[in-house]
């Protein structure tokens, strides 16, 4: 009797001992579980796909949409960007794009050598703010491209439609001196907005 009460007794407490062994394993965060920044891919963008990738964020970017004060509604203000340092990069250029129009360049800006950029920080020759039409959404693109030298110009209008797009990103691979190889990589923040 004293033996098969001993023996249920081991039996119940190599029960629980398995038990709280695998719960508290399931409380460790896994590698899945931990909370990190959204990892940057170019692999699906028309115009970058063969470059690598960086974060950018933009604290004027709410739930995927614009903040109107970066709109031609609002104060036509160029949106806060903020990304990390891209090891060899001496400096960037910024490009705007409205992605549903036959893309309109609404940001062009070069030989920027900070990461952090506040909002309204580009002058109005060198950025027009979203404006789709009433009632219509378009997503307006951000691309940042971290060069290894400075180019000797940054090609495109702020305003009209520019089909040469893919061209002038293209361009950017050639510094100033004729050398190729030039973007090291290039990060990227999308959102949209719907004309009021």
């Amino acid at each position: 009797m004293f033996s098969k009460k001993l023996s249920s007794l081991i039996l119940i407490g190599a029960i629980i001992l398995s038990f709280t062994a695998c719960s508290s394993e399931g409380s460790q965060p896994s590698v899945s579980d931990t909370t990190a920044a959204p990892a940057a891919d170019n692999s699906g963008d028309i115009f970058v796909s063969v470059y690598p990738a960086f974060l950018v964020t933009s604290q004027s970017l709410h739930d995927g949409k614009w903040d109107e004060i970066t709109t031609n509604n609002g104060d036509n203000a160029s949106p806060e960007l903020t990304w990390e340092p891209v090891e060899g990069a001496t400096t960037y250029v910024i490009y705007m794009i409205d992605m549903d129009t036959g893309y309109i360049i609404h940001w062009k800006s070069s030989d920027i050598t900070t990461t952090s950029l506040p909002e309204g920080w580009a002058p109005s020759s060198d950025y027009v703010g979203a404006n789709p039409g009433l009632g219509i959404t378009h997503t307006y693109t951000v691309y940042v491209f971290a060069l290894k030298n400075p180019v000797e110009r940054v090609r495109g209008a702020v305003g009209p439609i520019s089909p040469k797009v893919q061209v002038f990103m293209d361009e950017l691979d050639t510094d100033i001196n004729g050398n190729t190889g030039n973007i090291i990589a290039v990060g990227r923040v999308s959102g949209d907005y719907t004309g009021t």
